[in-house]
């Protein structure tokens, strides 16, 4: 029995190694067009879906020294130059017919998806730290129990009603305090922000509460005040906790979509402003995806693999760097 529950344990937890390799070859290989065409200029080009000119060898201009100018020959130039108005449609007609390819490029949706993520960490953040230590030390039992299933409940609220409570209800608002326009790149971080707000609280104070009475105790016996114990005895012991609280909420502001998509504006454009519409890299899998084909579609694999390395680089950044550095 105890060797079948240690192949099952470790069965389970390749698994977990078996999926992850299989999602990034699957996002590679749909990717591979993408990738052989635009290489690594795709992360650092703006452009999506645009059409440009192909560039096409010009017929090297004759040595003057191969050919030698003769009288008729410029009087032939001369009638050759009288064109009627079949041979100007002629002409139009092959400046029309101009080589182009279609060209795609994931800088914008990779600098919304970034600056939504910091907007919305930047803001739920402090708000979650705040409720978490009022919760854990500061308000009465019955107060925190209440309070504590409200936030519970905010975390389980469907992503697509805080869209369209943001889009109806938070961006005019937002709209009238900083100007701009109600979908931007500020709107969506913001309501993320909201959105992720009820993980981070949660899991911070269960983080809070696990800190033994006797070292608070101790910190009030040689007279220190509650914003001391907080700050020197019940951070520090529950750095750990805090910072897999703020991980957790990073992966769910990376990858979010519905709500973001009623918010962000959707335009593949950089924004020049915080209150400017853009798009982020979920939203543009979204709108995009059920009538992509060929390149577009692997340009949107594309995309989908940046995210997928964006979110692994830094999830394991902070759980390798700052969670060791907090132990």
């Amino acid at each position: 029995m105890e060797k079948i529950f240690q192949k099952l344990s470790l069965a389970s937890a390749t698994l977990v190694f078996v999926l992850l390799i299989g999602i990034f070859l699957t996002l590679y290989t749909a990717a591979k067009p993408a990738i052989d065409e635009f290489g690594l200029h795709f992360i650092v080009n703006p452009d999506w879906n645009k059409e440009v000119v192909i560039d096409t060898p010009t017929t090297p201009a004759l040595k003057s020294s191969d050919t030698t100018v003769t009288k008729d020959d410029v009087i032939a130039d001369e009638d050759d130059m009288i064109l009627d108005e079949d041979d100007e449609d002629m002409m139009l007609d092959d400046e029309d017919d101009v080589d182009t390819k279609t060209v795609y490029g994931g800088l914008v949706p990779i600098v919304g998806t970034l600056l939504t993520t910091i907007i919305a960490l930047a803001f739920a953040m402090p708000i979650a730290m705040g409720i978490a230590v009022f919760l854990a030390e500061i308000a009465p039992k019955n107060i925190s129990y209440i309070v504590g299933i409200a936030i519970e409940l905010l975390a389980a609220i469907p992503s697509i009603i805080f869209g369209m409570w943001g889009l109806y209800y938070f961006a005019p608002i937002v709209a009238d305090l900083v100007g701009g326009y109600q979908v931007s790149l500020l709107t969506a971080g913001l309501v993320l922000g909201v959105m992720i707000l009820p993980f981070m609280a949660a899991i911070t104070r269960d983080s809070m509460n696990t800190t033994p009475a006797v070292l608070k105790e101790s910190a009030y016996a040689l007279g220190a005040t509650k914003f001391e114990v907080i700050k020197d005895i019940i951070f520090p012991y529950s750095k750990v906790g805090i910072i897999g609280s703020i991980i957790l909420a990073l992966g769910r502001a990376l990858g979010e979509t519905m709500a973001v998509a009623f918010l962000i504006g959707s335009i593949f454009v950089l924004p020049k402003a915080i209150n400017d519409p853009t798009i982020s890299i979920p939203v543009a899998m979204a709108n995009n995806f059920g009538e992509a084909s060929g390149l577009g579609e692997s340009a949107l694999f594309y995309l989908a693999l940046i995210l997928f390395i964006i979110s692994f680089a830094v999830i394991s950044l902070a759980k390798f760097y700052f969670l060791k550095k907090a132990k």
